[in-house]
């Protein structure tokens, strides 16, 4: 004959138990973005009722509810459920950077893919892409390493030389040339990761505005 307590355990765990650390990571980082309950729960499409309970572990969210809150936080998945990233190498050989060619720039990786800083070293070609002008959610930095550069931002027109840099968000309307027909080389950092933009660097496809 069991017992109470046996045949609870048999029956295993109740199906709203929350997943580990996942309630308290939510409401860490909804406050984190400085969000309310329901300017986050509309982002989601969900409740602010059903928010709360996510957030306080009495509901457990289902994959898609994850999803669509690690967009909104700008975080993944695999964050917001506590799992430790793989170890990475921290150190970036240049000899082994692959360049990637895309519609006359060429790029190879300055860091390791799978961060929010992304950094780059760019080739820029004199005349290439035209007059392609972007528009994205995050920032950029850049800083010229050789040749003339130039940026036009917003309504203004910069010359950058070597030593010079700039740092602005990007979604002011920007364009980058080479302002003389030897071309350009410029380190490049952008946080493009936690958008839809995210490859828009390095498309093998192409670049595009946005």
């Amino acid at each position: 004959m069991s017992t109470p307590g046996a045949s609870a355990a048999a029956a295993g765990p109740p199906p709203d138990e929350p997943l580990p650390d996942v309630a308290p990571r939510l409401r860490e980082l909804r406050r984190r973005r400085r969000l309310t309950l329901e300017a986050a729960a509309v982002r989601a499409g969900l409740s602010a009722a059903h928010l709360s309970r996510l957030e306080t572990g009495h509901r457990q969210p289902s994959l898609p509810m994850l999803l669509a809150l690690a967009r909104i936080y700008g975080t993944t998945v695999s964050d917001l459920l506590g799992e430790m990233p793989p170890e990475r190498d921290p150190i970036v050989r240049g000899a082994r950077a692959e360049p990637v060619e895309a519609d006359g720039w060429v790029y190879r990786q300055a860091g390791n893919p799978g961060r929010a800083m992304q950094p780059l070293r760019v080739t820029v070609e004199h005349g290439a892409q035209g007059n392609l002008v972007r528009v994205h959610p995050g920032e950029e930095w850049l800083y010229v390493l050789e040749g003339s550069l130039r940026l036009a931002l917003g309504d203004g027109v910069h010359v950058l030389q070597p030593g010079d840099s700039a740092h602005f968000d990007s979604l002011v309307p920007h364009r980058i040339a080479a302002a003389e027909p030897a071309g350009t080389e410029l380190l490049f950092v952008h946080t493009l990761l936690q958008s839809p933009a995210g490859e828009l660097c390095l498309d093998g496809s192409g670049i595009h505005p946005r």
